[in-house]
């Protein structure tokens, strides 16, 4: 499979974080504008985000797929929101929209806390169980021929049929995490396995985790999302002034309790990714080439918060690192989100591509 970029949309004109949305929700416009340059910049993919206090993601991933023509919408989705064959139909409806271009994106919730806003009581554990049966429902429905029923653990139905099958017969199923739960139901049952960047070392154990599940299952092996911030300038010296810059923001942003009174969560993360992160900022602030943790340190590791810092060829060199160990979807997105996607897909994407291309242009020869 070719490598790929996927970036974020984001709702609203402010600063990236939570602190975007948590200001006036959605900006149509600005939303209009940000997926036009996704896809006039060449991104693959673009994640929909999901959280309790964010525009219906369902309906964004929708806004986008009707004002581009190439960039494919990555749906986040909680299956503890919607009943799974709800979620097949709205699924399936979404992809016709987007003529075959959409992903879904399972999160089965890191945080109890973020989960009891929405009425989800199940522990991590069945949280991860919930969503390994929620994916077979999912495409057990896609391929029906006829009225399916289901008797499982935390979902059952009768004589369920949807006319509307996806494009492609299946949507494509994403899953994401870091802990035994995550790779064991990403091993199984994803196309695609998300994780946060990581150390090169650390993250090739990870792949070597999901990819164990995956053969033990004897299905194909998940293809690897690895996603960073990074941050660009000229130079490296340059880059990193303004990686310093972008880390004061980022701590007043932390410390403004009433803007992010809907996004914070208590004490030390819950979920493994985050604790891996800040583990891993303990044992120092640059890793490999470029990966710098102090971000993960200020915001508490909510979410994807490394970064890459240097100049494009540095950049493109990091990730091409991560290419090299068996990374094929790059998710890079910014702390100054339009305007970087923008210089993301100006500088960065040509040198990956060009780079790749004389990779096989040189293997064919050989």
């Amino acid at each position: 499979m070719p490598v790929e970029f996927i970036s974020a949309v984001h709702t609203d004109s402010g600063a990236s974080g939570p602190a975007a949305a948590s200001r006036t929700g959605l900006e149509v416009d600005h939303l209009r504008r940000y997926a036009r340059a996704l896809d006039d910049g060449g991104f693959d993919h673009t994640l929909v985000a999901y959280h309790s206090a964010s525009p219906d993601a369902f309906q964004i991933a929708q806004f986008v797929a009707t004002h581009t023509e190439r960039v494919r919408p990555i749906l986040a989705h909680r299956p503890g929101v919607i009943f799974p064959t709800h979620a097949a139909r709205a699924l399936a409806t979404l992809d016709r929209i987007s003529d075959g271009r959409l992903t879904v994106h399972i999160i089965s919730g890191g945080s109890d806390e973020e989960q009891h806003r929405e009425g989800d009581y199940l522990d991590k554990r069945e949280r991860y169980e919930r969503s390994d049966e929620y994916i077979q429902i999912l495409r057990k429905v896609w391929q029906a021929d006829g009225p399916v029923s289901h008797e499982g653990t935390y979902f059952k139905f009768e004589g369920y049929y949807s006319d509307v099958k996806p494009v492609n017969g299946l949507v494509p199923i994403s899953v994401g995490g870091s802990s035994q739960d995550a790779y064991r139901v990403g091993g199984q049952q994803g196309d695609i396995f998300g994780l946060w960047g990581e150390p090169l070392k650390e993250t090739a154990e990870q792949i070597a985790a999901v990819n164990a599940v995956a053969d033990a299952a004897g299905r194909p092996r998940p293809r690897i999302w690895v996603s960073f911030r990074p941050i660009i300038a000229p130079t490296d010296e340059l880059a990193w002034e303004k990686a310093h810059r972008t880390l004061g923001v980022l701590k007043d942003q932390a410390q403004n309790t009433e803007l992010l009174r809907h996004y914070k969560t208590s004490g030390r993360p819950a979920n493994v990714g985050s604790q891996r992160l800040l583990d891993i900022a303990d044992r120092g602030e640059v890793h490999d080439r470029c990966l710098w943790t102090a971000p993960a340190v200020a915001t508490n590791a909510a979410g994807a918060s490394t970064a890459l810092v240097g100049s494009p060829e540095t950049v493109a060199k990091a990730l091409l690192d991560y290419v090299d160990i068996g990374c094929d979807l790059l998710s890079i997105r910014g702390y100054d989100p339009l305007n970087d996607a923008i210089d993301y897909a100006r500088y960065v994407l040509p040198l990956v591509r060009q780079e790749l291309a004389h990779r096989a242009s040189a293997d064919r020869a050989a």
